[in-house]
């Protein structure tokens, strides 16, 4: 199956065919934000946060993945959860710090900063799945 095939691939949450980037994919978790009742207004920083989190996750599964070939967000307890997949079995690396004048392998730490928890799946026919769950409401929202 070439990428182009698994990005026609259904969602993991049943609602529309797999992002095909980054921007594809913070729409989608606007419209699961939005249908949450929440808005930038209302989650303030937070909503930043999941953008620039969903732009990273997605970003490394294109640029390093082999393409995304499965994605959800959803709502619950006060909290989103991103499932983003990919086609790769390489798990995701961080850029020693002494090399910081090469570009890249800053993401992930950023992605590590804001979240609440992040776990890496392998995926049984291959691909690995990356589970983020990122704290929606806190005490200066």
């Amino acid at each position: 199956m070439t990428n182009r095939e698994l990005r026609r691939q259904p969602s993991t949450d049943g609602r529309a065919p797999v992002p095909t980037g980054p921007a594809t994919a913070r729409g989608r978790v606007r419209e699961v934000l939005l249908a949450a009742g929440l808005t930038p207004e209302t989650i303030r920083m937070a909503w930043t946060d999941a953008m620039l989190v969903t732009s990273e996750l997605t970003t490394n599964a294109v640029r390093h993945g082999g393409g995304l070939t499965g994605f959800s967000a959803r709502v619950e307890a006060e909290s989103l959860e991103l499932r983003i997949s990919d086609a790769s079995d390489e798990l995701p690396t961080t850029r020693d710090p002494g090399n910081s004048f090469l570009p890249g392998g800053f993401g992930m730490p950023l992605v590590k900063r804001l979240c609440r928890s992040l776990d890496v799946t392998p995926e049984p026919g291959g691909g690995k799945t990356v589970v983020v769950v990122l704290p929606l409401l806190a005490a200066s929202d």
